[in-house]
Formats: C-alpha cells, structure tokens, sequence
C-alpha cells in the first residue's frame, strides 16, 4: 500500500496558534511567541531570518509581522508587534493561552549564505529592529561563521529603546560593536544623540569584506546606503527590507507594489541595485 503524498497548506487559510507567552517590551511595543496547535505542522515550519508571516485576529483581520526569533528554535515562533492599528490593538489586548491565526512564512529574507565569512554591518531605526534581531540571533549562535558584527540601532527618543539590556550584552561580545543614537535625549542617556546615520563614520568594519542589511523609515535607509557608498561599500553589498501595506503575502492583490516588485513575494528584502531607481521617488 503506498503512502499518501503530504498535502501543502493554503497559504490562503491561517493555522491556529496559541499565544505562549507575551512579552510587553515597552508602552506600546509587545512580543507574541505563538506556537501553532496542531502539532505536526508546527514540526514542519520553516522560515529564513528577515521572512514575516500574517497574523490574524479573527472577526477583525491580520496584519504582516516579521518572525524575530531563530530559525532553529522550534519551541515557538517570536513577533514583535507595535499597537499602532486596530488588528495590533486587538492582538494587544490577548494572553498567554489565547489563539491568533498565521499565515506564512511569506517574502526573502536576508543573505545570510552570503555573509558568511565576512563583517556583517546592521543598521536599524525604530522599530526597524525586529526584522534584524533574527539576524543578530542568528551570527551570535554560529559566530564562528562571521567576521565582525556591528549594530547600529536609531530611536527618536531613548524612551523608544527596546531590548536595551540585549544591545548591552551584545555589545560584550568577541568582535562586536554596538552604537545606539537618539534624536532626543533623556535624562542619563550615554550614547549618541542624533540621527543613526551619524554613526557609520564611527563603525569598524572591512569595506572590502561586509555585508550591511538596513531596515526602518525609508528616507533613513537611503541615507545610511549613500553614507556606506560614500565609504566605498559596493553596491550589492547593501540590503534593505521594505514596508509596503501588505494584505494577501502572495503577490495577488496588489497593494505592496513598489515598482515593479511586489513586497510581499519579492522582498521585503531586497538588493540595493534593485530598489536604487525606486527610493525617494514620490508614489513608489
């Protein structure tokens, strides 16, 4: 008798997860570590660093949420989420124990096969930090795979500052820099005060052997790549990921269109040389 060939999931119809714990990082900034019930599909999740999947509340809709915790890590599936719309205002409102929906994993994730052997610079502003923590998981689990890790992390206010006690003991770690900045300083802040892209010139790195991936607002994207060109980075050598409203994952309906390429399905990571001709240019 031969055995029945294993059925993919609809990537149309989320799985129920249950909600294992919830993790409040700051006023308005919380982590779900969901762990999806059925069991054997939770076993047979992957997903690559930089990926995110939809997450749904029913009665009230789903929204794109980047996965941050290790690939590897099989117990559950971390996301960061910040309350700024209904569907985060609702997850906002569950506990431990409560089920959400998720569809995924959809989109590219970072080049991490190509950053191997070689600096790897980071550099993220506000929340711009979930979708690059997997990364920082990821090198400080297998550093014998990476040359130096850097981590430039940018914040309007200190009090916008997640995980500041993981960017501590990163910063403690064998060929590892860390530069925080806020535009506005609190009382007793120790680190830069200004705009993150006034921390490349202090980085250390090989130009000649990084690889930086970038993610937060646009505008700082595009400034933190011309400032690592202007240091002589190569061009494919910069990644960035990408926030478009994303609504189907699949690349169907339409709404994250950036040029030519959907977010969703092409990215949100994607090759400077793809995006350069696209970024700053209004309607895109």
């Amino acid at each position: 008798m031969t055995e029945a060939p294993m059925t993919m999931p609809n990537p149309s119809l989320p799985a129920e997860a249950e909600i294992v714990e919830r993790i409040q990082e700051s006023g308005s900034i919380y982590t779900l570590r969901l762990r999806m019930t059925d069991q054997a599909r939770h076993a047979a999740y992957t997903f690559a660093p930089g990926q995110f999947n939809m997450v749904y509340l029913q009665g009230i809709g789903e929204v794109p949420i980047s996965i941050v915790s290790d690939p590897e890590d099989d117990t559950v599936l971390d996301h960061t989420i910040r309350a700024v719309g209904r569907v985060t205002r609702g997850l906002e409102q569950l506990g431990a124990g409560q089920r959400v929906g998720i569809r995924g994993p959809f989109g590219r994730g970072w080049p991490l096969d190509q950053a191997c052997g070689r600096d790897v610079v980071l550099i993220t502003g506000g929340l711009g930090c979930a979708p690059l923590v997997s990364v920082i998981n990821y090198v400080v689990k297998r550093r014998e795979r990476f040359g130096r890790l850097v981590i430039l992390q940018g914040v309007k206010h200190t009090d916008d500052l997640i995980w500041h006690e993981r960017y501590m003991a990163w910063a403690k770690l064998p060929d590892t820099q860390v530069l925080l900045a806020a535009d506005i300083a609190g009382q007793g802040w120790p680190h830069h005060v200004g705009l993150v892209t006034e921390l490349i010139d202090r980085a250390r790195f090989d130009r000649d052997n990084a690889i930086a991936m970038m993610c937060g607002p646009e505008r700082m994207m595009q400034a933190c790549a011309e400032a690592l060109l202007a240091r002589n980075m190569a061009t494919e050598n910069l990644w960035l990921s990408m926030e478009r409203n994303m609504h189907c994952g699949v690349g169907h309906c339409g709404h994250c269109q950036l040029g030519p390429h959907f977010v969703c399905r092409d990215g949100p990571v994607f090759n400077y040389t793809e995006l350069a001709p696209l970024l700053g240019v209004r309607g895109f």
